[in-house]
């Protein structure tokens, strides 16, 4: 499996979803996390980025991942 560079899950307010970038060098991957709510726990959220990093073949490590709290709810 390739190792992915980094990871962020941010909160999309239009379409009030967690979204995962996985950075795979100047490559970014794009996915939805559709079944999160705004409310979502951190360790959660780190837990969907890598299953999600997985899923595309990548491995990341839990420290690689950020996560970006907004203010909007």
């Amino acid at each position: 499996m390739l190792h992915a560079d980094h990871a962020k899950v941010e909160w999309n307010s239009g379409k009030k979803r967690w979204e995962v970038r996985i950075l795979v060098g100047a490559e970014v991957i794009k996915r939805p996390c559709n079944d999160s709510n705004h409310d979502t726990s951190q360790a959660e959220l780190k837990e969907m980025a890598i299953s999600t990093a997985r899923d595309e073949g990548y491995e990341i490590a839990a420290d690689q991942v950020e996560i970006v709290e907004t203010a909007e709810v």
